[in-house]
């Protein structure tokens, strides 16, 4: 099920008063985090406060780096949880990233946020780890470890990695990271849009108002399907459609294109 998640949204994990409010938004997944929107005096707190039983959508628990005093506990937590998947923030190693995956019973998929030189150096072997079902791509914290802008033409080869190592692994496409920008959806919906370009298929959301833009950007256009209808209704073998020559790789963009909207509008 993660693996066609399109727009998950981040809820401290602190404010239960938000899980609900979260889960009625049109993510289509919940984010309990006990990572980065957590002091380190309400940790204990947050771990207390984690449930599945608010919605019916996914929940994932984005848990602390391996790295950190507060892995183990959060581990301890999740094993007595119903939840969908586990995030793993500061993914590096796959020694941190087995240690999870048998430590909850080889039983929950892993989300590998890969937000590091070293995280992004490893991450094949990550995405080919028999328990990640998905990378996600923590660009603030990975320009935080570089030294680099946080631009898309900087991270334009990270996340051309990202999708890579996941078509090679045979796992889902990657999804990107969060836009901080909370004042115009319009710039959510712009690097959602430059995401899906390079062949991510999901974005991570840190307020319910990203969410609806973020989704449209992700989705095929109006544009988008008609050229896939008449590419599929052209015919087989080489022929030209709006002037370009079609032949079995376009069309295999094209049903691509209509396998990623509703059937009854394809």
């Amino acid at each position: 099920m993660v693996t066609i998640l399109q727009a998950p949204l981040f809820v401290p994990a602190n404010r239960p008063d938000r899980f609900a409010k979260a889960a009625a938004s049109d993510a289509d997944a919940v984010i309990l985090d006990l990572e980065d929107a957590i002091p380190a005096s309400e940790k204990d707190s947050a771990r207390a406060n984690l449930t599945s039983t608010f919605t019916d959508k996914p929940v994932i628990v984005r848990v602390n780096a391996a790295q950190t005093p507060f892995h183990t506990a959060d581990i301890d937590t999740l094993k007595f949880l119903e939840i969908d998947a586990v995030m793993l923030p500061k993914a590096e190693d796959l020694a941190d990233i087995d240690k999870l995956w048998t430590s909850l019973g080889r039983r929950l998929p892993v989300i590998a946020l890969i937000e590091s030189a070293r995280g992004l150096a490893n991450a094949r072997e990550i995405a080919a780890h028999e328990g990640v079902v998905r990378l996600a791509f923590g660009s603030i914290d990975y320009c935080a470890d570089l030294g680099c802008a946080h631009r898309q033409d900087v991270l334009l080869p990270v996340r051309s990695e990202l999708v890579l190592a996941s078509k090679l692994a045979g796992i889902a496409a990657p999804i990107d990271g969060v836009t901080a920008d909370l004042t115009d959806p319009a710039i959510a919906h712009e690097d959602a849009a430059h995401a899906r370009d390079l062949g991510m298929t999901g974005k991570l959301c840190i307020h319910p108002r990203q969410v609806a833009d973020i989704r449209r950007a992700l989705a095929p256009g109006v544009s988008e399907i008609a050229w896939a209808r008449r590419v599929l209704s052209a015919g087989d073998g080489a022929v030209v459609v709006d002037g370009a020559m079609v032949d079995a790789p376009v069309r295999i963009r094209a049903r691509a294109i209509l396998a990623a909207v509703p059937e009854d509008t394809r």
